[in-house]
């Protein structure tokens, strides 16, 4: 969290902890730390308090109320963090969509020293009377129907996106180029590996997400096979729902990957709770039965060889590497190359429209190299890996 907090700009001056049986509904902490909060921020002097969990609009106000500073939470600490490293247009739209997404329930806040003028009461001359409605009250519809107007419209433009990103993967396809996803926790080393193995020029920070908007290298691998490499966006712990929603047209990335390398901190105290978030994150996005090969990155900052002969044996299928000094690299690249021409499998299938996902599956993780139609279903012919033949078992000709 502190290292969240420095990467948004924000100088941490102390910190603290409760254990709760049960969140409070009114401010999350209880009624004694929200006291001892108080006298911390007025000793520290500090003019921020973020909490380590979304809090609820109602939880943020009464907060801020009672410290009479600003609260952030988790989520929209992470959001502003996005918002500064969004620099494509598409990454723009998305850290925008979350954002107003965030800030919708979040309104009513802003406009109660304008409702608290006119308050609550009975118009003279009413039938029974009719409630009085005041300027924050009005202001707060025209703003929520601003901004659900907006939304719509980030929307729509990202749908266009995503309608790009499918016909580009389509044709990717086509021309038999396999795809390998960069993926892990932030600041793990993804972008310092793209890099090295591809020339690339990718910003490298040591900062959390200092790499936000997805970048794709053409990397030649060591028998002679090219495959094109997409540096994803990091996971993080508790990754704000309103992030992974308007990510999606870049996260199907992910999805439509032939092989995932998870590259992995070895030298991070909390190496295998950060993998544990990229193997959930990568369920929530349904990238699940994908062949993956974990790069246990900085290997050159260890002393000792035990720490990653025991992660090794943590992760079957890995191997360690460091992306700083090209050590174990082109191992790498050789593993790579040889799990994506294995379990190819040459198959012809006819399969009826009504099965129209079945196509969609072919397009995505196989070869199809023909393609035909009649006047009930569509026959084609390629190769695919073997884990997802038993799909088209009954479609098999």
């Amino acid at each position: 969290m502190a290292h969240l907090a420095r990467t948004a700009g924000v100088e941490v001056s102390g910190q603290t902890f409760q254990k709760l049986d049960g969140i409070n509904p009114a401010t999350y902490v209880g009624k004694g730390k929200v006291e001892e909060i108080g006298i911390l921020k007025e000793e520290l002097g500090c003019d921020v308090v973020i909490f380590d969990d979304e809090l609820s609009p109602r939880q943020q106000r009464e907060l801020e109320e009672a410290w009479v500073v600003k609260v952030l939470d988790r989520t929209s600490l992470i959001l502003d963090i996005f918002a500064q490293h969004a620099h494509t247009r598409e990454g723009q739209l998305q850290v925008e969509l979350a954002q107003y997404e965030y800030r919708l329930p979040r309104l009513t806040r802003m406009w109660t020293h304008l409702a608290r003028q006119v308050g609550g009461g009975v118009a003279r001359g009413g039938a029974g009377g009719v409630g009085l409605r005041g300027p924050g009250e009005r202001q707060l519809e025209i703003d929520r129907r601003r901004i659900r107007e907006r939304i719509a419209q980030l929307k729509q433009e990202l749908e266009r996106v995503r309608t790009h990103r499918r016909l580009y993967r389509r044709r990717r396809r086509r021309a038999d180029v396999r795809v390998v996803a960069i993926v892990g926790y932030t600041n793990a080393g993804k972008s310092t590996l793209l890099n090295a193995i591809s020339g690339a020029e990718v910003l490298v920070e040591n900062k959390l997400f200092a790499t936000l908007d997805p970048t794709t290298r053409r990397v030649l691998l060591p028998q002679g096979q090219a495959a094109l490499f997409t540096d994803t966006v990091g996971f993080i712990q508790k990754l704000p729902t309103q992030l992974v929603a308007a990510f999606r047209a870049t996260l199907e990335e992910i999805n439509d990957a032939d092989l995932l390398l998870h590259v992995l901190d070895i030298t991070h105290p909390n190496a295998l709770l950060q993998s544990r978030v990229v193997q959930d994150t990568l369920k929530e996005l349904g990238a699940i039965d994908m062949p993956v090969l974990v790069a246990l990155n900085k290997v050159d900052r260890l002393n000792s060889s035990d720490q990653v002969q025991h992660m090794m044996r943590e992760f079957p299928n890995s191997l360690a590497i460091s992306a700083r000094e090209g050590i174990g690299l082109e191992e790498m690249l050789g593993r790579i190359e040889a799990i994506l021409s294995e379990n190819l499998v040459r198959i012809k299938a006819w399969i009826p429209y009504r099965e129209g996902e079945l196509v969609s599956l072919f397009y995505r993780r196989g070869l199809v190299e023909r393609e035909e139609h009649d006047l009930e279903g569509t026959t084609l012919e390629g190769r695919l890996p073997a884990r997802f033949v038993k799909a088209f078992r009954r479609c098999l000709i």
